[in-house]
């Protein structure tokens, strides 16, 4: 029998293509990447705003965590990809504002890479996916 759940929820946009919002693995729960989608309509949001698309993105993210009974405390490993290297600072500063408010004061703040690429889908600045295990 296997401990392997995949983890869905409203609060985040649906899987575009063949892939889980989440799977939850004993106490691994692992995100697919999200981008800056409305999780009711899936339409990209924000065009052209980093940062817009950074807190959506992370929210959504968030979203997916918590469905999976994880928080941002569990998360261990984000990955952010960013279509534009000038993006970096930016994203940082909200990245560092959601960090601040959903880690507790004196917490372990997660890992992070930041990864340059060229996006799926045109609108798209930034996309992340995380790595929680659940205590």
């Amino acid at each position: 029998m296997s401990d392997k759940t995949e983890i869905r929820t409203d609060g985040a946009p649906a899987p575009a293509w063949l892939f889980s919002q989440g799977v939850r693995k004993g106490p691994i729960l692992q995100v697919s990447g999200q981008g800056p989608q409305d999780p009711a309509t899936g339409e990209y949001l924000y065009h052209g705003d980093v940062k817009a698309q950074t807190r959506r993105t992370l929210e959504n993210v968030k979203a997916i965590m918590e469905a999976g009974g994880a928080s941002i405390e569990d998360v261990v490993m984000f990955r952010v990809y960013l279509a534009k290297r000038a993006d970096f600072a930016p994203m940082n500063e909200v990245y560092g504002e959601f960090i601040a408010e959903n880690i507790k004061p004196g917490g372990v703040k997660p890992c992070r890479t930041t990864i340059f690429v060229e996006l799926p889908q045109e609108p798209m600045l930034v996309e992340i996916d995380a790595q929680a295990v659940v205590s």
